[in-house]
């Protein structure tokens, strides 16, 4: 029988991939391909995210490696705005195209029907190639040549059909800039053969693991992963619920004793999106707490304490004062190390401010 290995044994495991029981002194770049990418749908909460991993981090090091094309933002995993280096950029890419083909298929596959795909990919990428483009000013001049389909339909079209990164000034730190796109492959300027699935399930793994094959799923989008986990030469274990998870033999698996600092997490921390069973990490406070954002745009800024989701955290602005609420889902028993790292966090968002740290019970509201 598999051996057992517990939920605290997950949380531990998880975080020391993650580097959220200490920060690393590795580079960005080794850092956001370490963690398997950051979800970085929005501009720059994903900075925070570094923030938690990087001893001493610099947030113009990321934007300097955005400008530089080192870094790019572009639909992969579960069609979401990852943060990936450029060689995982296209490395990933093939792999996860079906993931952005299936949801686009769903959305726009009407309303693209007597469109020729190919025609349309190859006129997309010439039109975002000669200069990027916002996909509202795509679909206006993709509409020059499809005057009957709708423009946001062909605009999403060639979304699907081409790897398109968001290029800076959007998500440069302290810096905005419209949502325009060019193709990956001209942005980036070289090329890298693609990632195979068992590779891809190794990157998972060392990122997340030990995981289900159902896990990676979710992480990922794809389906049918199954059969690759069974094909690779892993490490197995059961969990309490007696699911099967495997591992990389060699990878990092602390004990239950090893100690978890306080973390602020950002929005739309992958540590929260990477399963199909998040018990690791969200407590079932957590999860009741989570449920009330469901159904509306906002996702919130979650406490970790001892590893798992305590409370929520906001900022707000105001005549030069910045002030971060500790949220607490429930009594959080060491607040004076939560609030001191709430300090920092201050110190990295709005160091010109003067700061305040408060504490409510309760969520905060969405």
């Amino acid at each position: 029988m598999d051996p057992l290995i517990s939920r605290r044994a997950l949380n531990r495991a998880t975080l020391e991939r993650q580097h959220l029981l200490r920060r690393t002194g590795g580079s960005v770049t080794e850092v956001v391909e370490q963690v398997g990418g950051l979800q970085a749908q929005t501009p720059h909460t994903w900075y925070t995210g570094l923030w938690n991993r990087i001893a001493g981090f610099n947030p113009a090091d990321a934007a300097d490696l955005l400008l530089s094309r080192e870094l790019v933002r572009i639909a992969l995993q579960r069609s979401t705005i990852h943060l990936v280096s450029a060689r995982d950029c296209l490395a990933m890419r093939p792999l996860l195209q079906v993931v952005t083909e299936r949801g686009t298929r769903t959305t726009f596959g009407k309303r693209l029907a007597g469109v020729d795909l190919d025609e349309l990919a190859a006129v997309g990428r010439a039109l975002l190639e000669e200069r990027p483009m916002t996909f509202a000013d795509l679909g206006r001049a993709l509409a020059e040549r499809w005057p009957d389909i709708d423009p946001h339909a062909l605009g999403q079209g060639v979304r699907c059909l081409v790897p398109l990164v968001q290029v800076p000034p959007r998500g440069v730190w302290g810096r905005s800039g419209p949502i325009a796109h060019t193709s990956a492959e001209s942005w980036i300027g070289f090329e890298v053969p693609p990632m195979t699935p068992a590779e891809l399930v190794r990157r998972y793994l060392a990122a997340f693991g030990p995981a289900s094959a159902q896990d990676a799923q979710t992480w990922s989008g794809l389906t049918r992963l199954g059969e690759v986990f069974d094909s690779m030469d892993l490490v197995r274990f059961r969990d309490d619920a007696g699911r099967t998870l495997y591992d990389l033999p060699d990878a990092p698996r602390p004990g239950e004793d090893v100690p978890a600092p306080v973390r602020l997490m950002y929005d739309f921390d992958n540590l929260f999106l990477s399963y199909a069973d998040r018990s690791r990490a969200i407590t079932e406070t957590g999860a009741a707490a989570l449920q009330g954002f469901m159904g509306t745009n906002v996702m919130p800024r979650v406490i970790l304490v001892d590893g798992v989701t305590a409370g929520d955290w906001t900022v707000t602005r105001a005549k030069g004062v910045s002030t971060l609420t500790l949220h607490q889902w429930e009594p959080i028993k060491v607040l004076d190390e939560a609030e001191e790292e709430g300090r920092r966090l201050l110190e990295f968002l709005a160091p010109g401010d003067e700061h305040v740290v408060s504490v409510l019970d309760g969520p905060s509201k969405p």
